[in-house]
């Protein structure tokens, strides 16, 4: 038995499904979700005591399931134009992401933005009478929302988000502090407009070295003389002190141990 992860998306999240086939990475599969019979991808395979709890895979996708997986892609994307002529006639406050119809298309899910919290319920109304389906609109936040559609990041490559991370973590002010980073917005936010998502790959590091770190204008003895701590170099456990005769030393803390 494995364990078999698939994703429905390009840098989309991915998700365990159990099996006793024999499958390889690329595959493209059939499996049962909470919103009907998808299509995705195999991202990972893994033999592990398999969880009760999962679901199994359903089998290979076919040629002709894949042709129905491009024409409902195609139908999509016009359902999204279309609501949003819709959503301008019924004046609600939301922005349309994407849209996505089950394999089977039983299911028609719209995914959108808002600051506040929408009554959609004609929208839902007048999808279902158009598209004869079952309807479900998702309100997701705006980091979910980059993830969707992807971007250029600060750094010259794509988001983080929408290309390798499987989940988006929970990132805070207090990482951006510990690297000892200034706290100017148009440095620390993402596209998003939320703070960095690559503040988490280092933190734990950052927060292990500063344990053994003075702080900036902390008074401290060096070498039998008073110094005061300018500045520390927390990625190599570095400080510089100035002592009372003003002369500046850097002090690496592996030196001292």
């Amino acid at each position: 038995m494995q364990i078999v992860g698939v994703k429905f998306k390009t840098g989309g999240k991915v998700y365990n499904f159990s099996t006793e086939e024999e499958f390889q990475k690329g595959d493209k599969v059939k499996v049962e979700t909470e919103r009907g019979i998808q299509l995705g991808e195999v991202a990972e395979i893994e033999t592990l005591t398999v969880d009760k709890n999962l679901k199994e895979i359903k089998g290979k996708a076919t040629p002709e399931d894949y042709q129905r997986y491009l024409k409902n892609l195609k139908d999509a994307e016009k359902a999204l134009q279309d609501t949003k002529k819709l959503i301008k006639k019924l004046n609600l406050n939301m922005t349309l992401i994407d849209t996505t119809y089950s394999l089977d298309r039983k299911v028609l899910l719209f995914n959108f933005v808002s600051e506040e919290r929408v009554d959609f319920r004609d929208l839902v109304k007048e999808l279902a009478a158009k598209y004869h389906t079952r309807i479900e609109l998702r309100q997701i936040g705006v980091r979910d929302k980059a993830k969707e559609i992807g971007g250029i990041g600060l750094c010259g490559r794509k988001l983080c988000c929408n290309s390798c991370l499987k989940t988006v973590n929970s990132v805070n002010i207090n990482m951006v502090k510990n690297q000892n980073i200034a706290l100017n917005p148009t440095k620390i936010n993402g596209a998003c407009g939320r703070l960095l998502c690559c503040f988490t790959y280092e933190n734990e590091l950052y927060e292990e070295n500063r344990k053994v770190l003075p702080e900036v204008g902390e008074k401290i003895d060096h070498n039998g003389q008073k110094a005061v701590v300018t500045d520390i170099n927390i990625l190599n456990k570095e400080y510089t002190v100035k002592t009372s005769d003003n002369n500046y030393e850097k002090v690496k803390i592996d030196d001292r141990m």
